[in-house]
């Protein structure tokens, strides 16, 4: 014979889980789409199929990982954009192409201030990999190569015009004095492709843990952290900081999930919800690290939008420095 203590506590976890399963629904009625910025291959490509899994388990509806490049990550957010604010289209960004972006391509209309941040998911520093004959050995042999006018210009490689990593390559060339050659490509796995065929001088991008595998087939040489000191993701490899030429040279970036500003507010707190779930798994943070990325530590939606703040102040001050120009 069942207690009615037994009977009580039977019931009170049939309506918690009736309960749970309305909270999904709450969020999302149908398949989910999760936007990357970029073509498959990427880096982005790959956090994002370790996050798409778990966040279904979490919705209840499959989460489909989709690939739209171009314009510096410009048309996939512009596509988030243009779909209904109700949480089925969540975007894989970057300050790159929702604040970056804009401010360097007058074609791009969009504005940071029209996402969300639902929650940073990456901590990404950057490095600096070069061709594979690129005769130098650290930063310093780069500044004296660059700087030597007996030879060209040096190119280098960015996902697009006003991403990241051409800011960082307009503010190396400003830094030294040189004038260099910039190639935009529409993500990172094309880029990686053209540096392993030697047709760019070098890039500066987040970390990955490919990039081991490609220098030890001699498709690249990884040189440097751009920054002050070495990193634990690799620490074998030396920072920029270690030189004499460039000192207070420091790069890094993140990604997060974003929805547009519109989106409901009980939407958005169950999306936060679900994802803060998917970031705390030991498996999730196992999986992002082994990308040679940092898995973010969630946090409050009230936290993730005064991060986003500031880093759209951060970027513009930088735009202005660099006195980069709209084309």
């Amino acid at each position: 014979m069942i207690s009615p203590r037994t009977r009580k506590s039977f019931v009170a976890l049939c309506c918690s889980a009736v309960l749970a399963g309305n909270a999904a629904a709450a969020c999302v009625s149908k398949p989910v789409t999760l936007l990357v910025p970029y073509p498959a291959g990427g880096l982005s490509d790959v956090i994002a199929r370790t996050l798409n899994q778990p966040l279904s388990q979490q919705l209840g509806q499959p989460v489909l990982v989709d690939n739209l490049g171009g314009a510096g990550g410009s048309i996939a957010a512009q596509k988030v954009l243009s779909a209904p604010a109700d949480g089925h289209m969540l975007f894989l960004g970057s300050p790159n192409e929702v604040i970056l972006t804009p401010l360097a391509n007058a074609a791009v209309k969009l504005r940071h201030d029209q996402f969300t941040l639902v929650n940073p998911v990456t901590v990404n520093p950057l490095v600096m990999l070069v061709r594979k004959d690129l005769p130098v050995r650290n930063i310093d042999e780069l500044v004296t190569y660059a700087r030597n006018p007996a030879n060209k210009p040096l190119s280098y490689g960015s996902v697009g015009y006003g991403s990241l990593y051409h800011f960082a390559g307009e503010d190396l060339s400003a830094r030294i004095g040189v004038p260099m050659l910039h190639v935009p490509y529409k993500g990172g796995a094309p880029l990686m492709t053209d540096m392993g065929a030697g047709q760019v001088d070098f890039t500066m991008m987040p970390w990955a843990t490919m990039y081991r595998g490609l220098e030890k087939d001699g498709r690249l040489r990884i040189l440097g952290w751009v920054g002050p000191n070495r990193d634990e993701l690799a620490p074998e490899v030396p920072a920029f900081g270690e030189g004499t030429l460039l000192k207070n040279f420091e790069y890094s970036t993140w990604s997060g999930v974003m929805v547009r500003k519109e989106t409901p507010a009980a939407t958005l707190s169950c999306l936060h919800q679900a994802l803060t779930a998917v970031l705390t798994q030991p498996e999730v943070k196992k999986a992002i690290l082994d990308t040679g990325s940092r898995p973010a530590a969630p946090q409050s939606l009230e936290d993730s939008a005064r991060k986003f703040s500031a880093e759209a102040a951060r970027f513009q001050a930088l735009a202005k420095s660099i006195q980069l120009q709209p084309q």
